[in-house]
């Protein structure tokens, strides 16, 4: 696909994630003024009438589907039927609309939650429908995955172009670092920074730290996509990641180290861990369209954290 021929709307465009993706569809040749994000102050995607407006006033040839309600495992627990209605809604709202407007191709961000609870790892992607998702992101996850059915049926039924994508856990600057709705590195960077500048002994952190995660810098996603929206045409859902994995224990004090903490992790085991392992098997990505994964988890994380601390006004 031509991106500089095609007007280009990304529906949580202006967040985390989705300022990075209009950095790389311009690097990708798209044009900046064919580049559209409709803000959440202007378009609700939950309402079918905000949606139907959105595709009458930006007329786009291309949707990326980036918005989406969604938090840490407090906020899972917190709020799992608004993270099921939310995320369904805008999914079905868009994607029929995209439909009935001759969108030429909806690019479907999904959520590594998708995933079974006990799938092997490394997670390849026909282990997709392997059993039933984590319990806590389970509303989330099962909201995204039954968006793939959709555009696999629209596919079958209107000759519909939507591809799903599956990346695993982000994390950069400019990650959400409230501790309420935060995922785990960015909490635990907030964490260990405070408590040293504080000078306490303990920090405390949920779980065991026994599970494992991979974590996936937010511009290598971000390229990600970009590279699977020019390129890639299938009907296959696709891992994006980074394919390795650490503990949470090894990653805190890998944290703690490099933001100068010195005293004691306290695992609060009453806390629920999540699903035990998580860990791509990013072949196919390679395969379809040419994306590898190019910062290294440290590079990455010493990134993040001296983003935050040089913005940090705690001290």
């Amino acid at each position: 696909m031509d991106l500089a021929c095609e007007r280009i709307v990304i529906t949580g465009g202006d967040g985390f994630l989705g300022r990075r993706v209009q950095g790389e569809l311009r690097r990708l040749g798209a044009g900046a003024r064919n580049v559209l994000v409709p803000l959440i102050r202007d378009f609700d995607f939950t309402r079918e009438t905000d949606v139907r407006r959105m595709y009458a006033e930006m007329t786009p040839t291309v949707v990326i589907h980036l918005a989406a309600e969604v938090g840490g495992i407090g906020a899972n627990q917190a709020s799992p039927g608004r993270f099921f209605y939310a995320n369904m809604a805008m999914g079905l709202h868009l994607i029929e609309h995209a439909r009935l407007a001759g969108v030429k191709k909806f690019v479907q961000v999904g959520t590594i939650c998708a995933y079974p609870k006990f799938t092997p790892v490394p997670f390849k992607e026909e282990d997709l429908w392997a059993g039933y998702p984590e319990e806590t992101n389970a509303p989330y996850g099962i909201a995204k995955k039954a968006l793939l059915v959709m555009l696999q049926a629209y596919r079958r039924q209107y000759g519909f172009n939507g591809v799903y994508l599956l990346p695993v856990n982000l994390y950069g600057p400019g990650d959400n670092f409230d501790l309420a709705t935060s995922h785990v590195i960015p909490a635990l960077v907030r964490k260990f920074v405070e408590a040293r500048r504080r000078g306490d002994k303990q920090v405390e952190i949920w779980g065991t730290g026994r599970v494992s995660r991979e974590f996936f810098y937010v511009e290598d996603c971000a390229r990600g996509i970009a590279m699977a929206t020019q390129r890639y045409d299938g009907p296959e859902p696709v891992n994006l990641g980074a394919g390795f994995e650490i503990t949470i224990e090894d990653l805190a004090e890998k944290i703690g180290r490099l933001t100068g903490f010195e005293g004691e992790l306290v695992w609060d085991t009453s806390r629920p861990d999540g699903q035990p392992r998580r860990c791509l098997d990013t072949t196919r990505a390679k395969e379809y369209f040419g994306f590898e994964a190019q910062v290294s988890f440290d590079e990455g994380l010493r990134r993040t954290i001296d983003w935050y601390v040089s913005r940090d006004t705690s001290g």
